[in-house]
Parts: structure tokens; C-alpha cells; sequence
């Protein structure tokens, strides 16, 4: 009879302090190598957007001394090669749970070496910046039909990351964002080129005045990687970070994702082409999984 491995597990709320909002993702940390099919079992098993795997990188680490990881993140169907709110459950699961004893913490992932930081208002990310370029409406109509009758301000594309940033017009508010209904059935239809794996809608926010507001909004939605729609999202807010600072002339913003859980977060660019994305995390489940 085969011996039953049992596996740590987690699932962390990212980007909110409060249980059952932000985005949940699963965390499981790996004492020794795991099936490279398993990887995918798992994450299908879980049925979250996203689950991380942290592991070691040498057989002598332990998850409460070391201060580097190696980290990969599935989705329920595929493999991606940044995922920014499974990063930030992944960091508070090692700080606050496992007691790492480091103040940062680096991760070595698909996207390079990410790190990850302890601070008052939450957990500090290292992210990559993402430039985006304008891209035709007539390149990507049918996506946009897609959304129905909106009035869309600019489109723009990162090649990067395969995603697709669309600004819906200014005289739009939060509450149309929040409130519009998007089929995913039908954009992953309307776009099956490959081009496209992921899609934000943006909206400007009411940041600058006296009152401390959010300086632009966002949905997500990837189900061209089996993610109809993602509560809130690190690695779109890299490229979204990137957009609208050079729309709104700053480095430090604060932007909010419009999902029905909805999450928040503090961004702030850095010189040599990162952000740095703080985030809060709430931990609701921990046991184990048997494989």
C-alpha cells in the first residue's frame, strides 16, 4: 500500500483584511519535489483563480530561517508565469504563519526574482512594470462588441503580459464599473488568436482632492486561462500602475478593483522599470491536503 504524503495548505485573502473579501488564493508548501502533473491536480482541486507552491531551493532551507523560495502559481487550468495576489498570500502565510524570521523575503519565479516585504500597512511586493502600447479598436472589435454598449476611451495592449487594458470613458463612475455585466463566454469567443490573455477594464478615479480617494479602478477578467473573472489582481496592477502613471503624472497611487469581493491596494513606482504594490491579507483556512 502507497504512503499518503500530506501536503500544508492555506488559503489567504489578499489585498483585504477582512475574510471573504479581496481575492483567495491556496498556498501549499512543499518539503520535498512534487509530481509535475500534481502541480495541476491540485490547483483544479482548489478551484481558486490562482494556487501557489512554495519550495525549497535546497534540501538544507527550512521555511522559518531561509529568506529565498522558489514559487509558481496555477490556475485551474494552465501554468502562469506571475501571479501578484498568490505572491502577497504566499508571503503572509511564511510571515505571519510559518514566522519567517526575515524582513523580505525574495521568491524565484517565471517572472525573475519577485520580493516581498514586511511593513506597517501590509506586505510590500517587488513586482515587474509592464509597459502597455495603443492598440486599434478595429484590432481587437470584437472583444470590445463583446462588452456591449460601452463608450471606451483608449485601448492599449502589453505585449508582456498578453493583456489588454481598455480605459472605459471618463463620464463613466465606480458604480458603472461595478455594476456592468461581461460575459467571459463571450470575450474568450470573440477573441481566440492567442494574442489576448487577459483583459482590464480601468476607469479614472477621484484621487488628488482633499478626501483620500482611489485614483483609478478595475476589473479582470482572464477566461482565456480558465478565470471568468479575477476578484483582484497584482500583475494586471502592474500594468495598470504603468498606464496610469504616466496618465496622472505620479508614482504613488492607490487604486481598487471592482469585483463583488473588491480589493485594495497602495502602489509606488520605482526606478529601473518595477512597482512596488502594498497589499493586506486575511488567513482563512489552513490544514492539510492528502495526495
Amino acid at each position: 500500500m502507497l504512503r499518503k504524503m500530506q501536503l500544508p495548505v492555506f488559503v489567504v485573502d489578499a489585498f483585504t483584511a477582512e475574510s471573504f473579501r479581496g481575492n483567495p488564493a491556496a498556498v501549499c508548501l512543499l518539503e520535498n519535489e512534487l509530481d509535475e502533473e500534481m502541480h495541476q491536480k491540485i490547483a483544479r482541486e482548489m478551484n481558486l483563480s490562482e494556487t501557489a507552491f512554495i519550495r525549497k531551493l535546497k534540501p538544507t532551507d527550512n521555511f522559518t530561517q531561509s529568506s529565498c523560495f522558489g514559487l509558481r502559481w496555477f490556475t485551474p487550468a494552465t501554468e502562469v508565469p506571475l501571479c501578484g495576489h498568490a505572491t502577497l498570500a504566499s508571503s503572509a502565510v511564511l510571515f505571519h504563519k510559518i514566522k519567517n524570521v526575515n524582513k523580505s523575503i525574495t521568491f524565484v519565479t517565471l517572472s525573475g526574482e519577485l520580493k516581498a516585504s514586511r511593513a506597517e500597512e501590509g506586505i510590500v511586493m517587488d513586482l515587474p512594470l509592464y509597459p502597455t502600447y495603443p492598440k486599434a479598436d478595429k484590432e481587437v472589435q470584437n472583444l470590445i462588441q463583446a462588452l456591449g454598449n460601452v463608450r471606451v476611451q483608449e485601448v492599449r495592449y502589453s505585449p508582456d503580459t498578453k493583456k489588454l487594458l481598455v480605459r472605459l470613458d471618463d463620464s463613466y463612475g465606480r458604480s458603472f464599473l461595478e455594476n456592468l455585466q461581461v460575459n467571459s463566454r463571450s470575450l474568450s469567443e470573440a477573441e481566440n488568436t492567442g494574442n489576448v490573455r487577459g483583459l482590464i477594464l480601468t476607469l479614472k478615479g477621484e484621487g488628488g482632492g482633499r478626501a483620500p480617494g482611489y485614483d483609478f479602478y478595475s476589473r479582470y477578467f482572464a477566461p482565456w486561462v480558465g478565470v471568468p473573472e479575477d476578484p483582484v489582481t497584482g500583475s494586471a496592477h502592474a500594468v495598470l500602475s504603468s498606464y496610469w502613471s504616466q496618465q496622472l503624472g505620479k508614482k504613488e497611487m492607490r487604486a481598487f478593483q471592482c469585483s463583488c469581493r473588491g480589493g485594495e491596494m497602495k502602489i509606488s513606482l520605482r526606478d529601473g522599470g518595477r512597482v512596488d504594490i502594498t497589499g493586506q491579507t486575511a488567513l482563512v483556512l489552513e490544514g492539510n491536503l492528502t495526495i
